[in-house]
């Protein structure tokens, strides 16, 4: 992991802003290289919008649609042990219901049967698949559904040694990844190589190395998924996009890869909150390692961060929503982490989330980036880390 290791987190911040839209309730830090006191912070609000002024320059922040700021509702707090570093601001917001509001692009809930779609590789936005029209796009069973078999099957495992495989016209949707038939085209955009999953001599040497038979873009040589049986891909949603097929329409240029994967990662983890009702998740590689421990607090958080040097700036970020998490990382835990990682293994906390290694060190530093930003009042918690991820 130390090649991964980026600049010293400073968590030194101009203005922070954290509103909550079911508490419809904020929270505004301001540095105190910023303002050194309440009185020379003036809060104001427009249609969708919030205005800062400080001393150090104006800030006007668009507020997604159907939050607003009520007027002369900001009002100091204490700021704790950081009073020397920070202002500390509460607000109150007024929340109307926007009809898109609760609306997602991700890809598992934009596939539906009888529809055709084209899939193109997330690096390069190559077209992998062309036209495909699927008869039936069905979800998988729970990740650990073969855990609990003998609980609801009165005679022998009748799935015992046998894989759940999509038919030629299906498509079957894990809780990372897409299971599709292969077609004549992908010998033509992707390429097969077999790779070794677990090593003698890592700490799980007892475990027989695994062989993966990895898929990649021939293009860009980004890892997409794996062939899991000669004929079947397995796609993890954070190395494609899926977009319907119309006409001659071309796809985007290529995405901004980290804001991809943040937000397609954020989606899913809110998408499995919703549906499995639990809150802790363990971020997976193939061999069943867990890289990252994420708790997730909150959903309906709206969020802005921004250094002292873009106060003034004709066209700052708009805030955005997130997710709120508390995070862990079982390779690099100090020793008050260490307690929580242990705690998670010992009592199976966290639903499996697996992603290819690669990708999980990519969401480690899409994470660890989001904490540096945060003011040093916030970036820790419980012994967690404290990061937002942008929905």
């Amino acid at each position: 992991m130390a090649e991964l290791e980026g600049p010293t987190k400073t968590h030194g911040v101009g203005v922070f802003l954290e509103l909550r839209k079911r508490l419809q309730s904020g929270l505004l830090i301001v540095g105190k290289n910023v303002a050194t006191s309440p009185a020379d912070v003036v809060v104001t609000g427009g249609e969708s919008s919030l205005h800062i002024k400080t001393p150090k320059g104006e800030l006007s922040l668009t507020l997604p649609a159907g939050v607003t700021f009520e007027q002369g509702s900001c009002t100091p707090t204490p700021a704790g042990d950081f009073c020397e570093e920070e202002l500390h601001f509460r607000l109150r917001i007024g929340v109307t219901r926007s009809p898109d509001e609760e609306a997602s692009d991700s890809t598992m809930e934009t596939l539906r049967a009888k529809e055709t779609y084209c899939f193109h590789c997330q690096g390069c936005m190559t077209r992998l698949l062309e036209d495909r029209e699927f008869k039936r796009v069905l979800p998988l069973p729970n990740c650990n559904w073969n855990a609990i078999v003998d609980d609801w099957c009165c005679h022998p495992d009748p799935f015992a040694n046998r894989k759940l495989l999509p038919r030629a016209e299906d498509c079957l949707l894990g809780d990372t990844f897409l299971l599709l038939a292969k077609d004549g085209g992908c010998a033509e955009t992707l390429t097969e190589e077999v790779s070794l999953v677990g090593s003698k001599d890592g700490p799980d040497s007892k475990k027989p190395c695994r062989r993966l038979a990895l898929i990649s873009c021939k293009s860009c040589s980004l890892v997409l998924g794996e062939a899991v049986a000669p004929e079947t891909l397995k796609l993890y949603i954070t190395q494609v996009v899926v977009e319907p097929a119309v006409g001659d329409r071309q796809p985007e240029a290529s995405l901004n890869r980290s804001l991809f994967l943040e937000q397609t990662v954020a989606a899913r983890l809110l998408g499995l909150s919703t549906s499995l009702s639990t809150f802790h998740f363990s971020i997976q590689t193939p061999d069943g390692k867990a890289f990252l421990l994420v708790w997730l607090l909150n959903g309906d958080s709206v969020t802005a961060s921004l250094p002292e040097s873009s106060l003034g700036c004709p066209d700052p970020p708009g805030a955005t929503r997130a997710l709120k998490i508390l995070y862990a990382s079982p390779s690099d835990a100090g020793a008050q982490q260490r307690d929580i990682v242990t705690s998670w293994e010992a009592n199976a906390i966290g639903h499996p989330v697996v992603l290819p290694l690669s990708v999980c060190e990519e969401l480690l530093q899409v994470i660890d980036d989001s904490n540096s930003t945060l003011p040093a009042s916030m970036c820790c918690m419980r012994s967690y880390e404290v990061a937002y991820l942008r929905l």
